[in-house]
């Protein structure tokens, strides 16, 4: 019996948690928990999947799973029996941990996002006020001579037309 295999049914054990009691709450195969056991690697499905029989194991008897799935990954690559395949899956699985923990810095560059949000709704919004300023003035402003008070002489053939008043708005 492997080392590894040893203390993870001593712990089993002394817990007084049944095999099948595992297999009902993980629906792992009893099988695979017996060959787990018994340090048969081989027996195991492989790749990333006998990290999760680890970790179901290892959460219905009551320890930690991150600490057994170590401890299993230390004494599966001691025994000689990795295969090329898993260590493919391993490498795969190291990538996927990385993007999860990439993940987590997430909200810091949401709130950065939120932040040049805010700053452009603050500007949006001065902007629309410094347009109705200027426009508000624009319509109080006199747009024709007479309420400026300028006076328009016509010399020459125009002089005996009547002035008319137009105003451009």
């Amino acid at each position: 019996m492997d080392h590894f295999g040893e203390e993870l049914k001593k712990e089993r054990v002394s817990r007084g948690i049944a095999l099948e009691t595992i297999t009902e709450a993980t629906k792992i195969s009893s099988r695979h928990l017996v060959s787990l056991e018994h340090g048969e690697f081989r027996a195991l499905p492989g790749g990333v999947f006998n990290k999760g029989i680890v970790r179901g194991y290892a959460r219905v008897v009551g320890l930690d799973e991150d600490v057994w799935v170590d401890r299993y990954m230390s004494a599966y690559q001691q025994s000689g029996n990795v295969c090329d395949d898993d260590v493919s899956w391993f490498a795969f699985a190291e990538n996927v941990s990385r993007a999860r923990n990439a993940e987590r810095d997430r909200p810091a560059e949401r709130l950065r996002w939120a932040g040049v949000f805010v700053l452009l709704t603050v500007l949006g919004v001065v902007a629309y006020l410094v347009y109705g300023y200027v426009h508000k003035r624009m319509l109080d402003m006199p747009v024709h001579a007479a309420e400026q008070g300028v006076s328009v002489s016509l010399d020459g053939p125009l002089k005996d037309l009547e002035p008319r008043l137009v105003v451009i708005t």
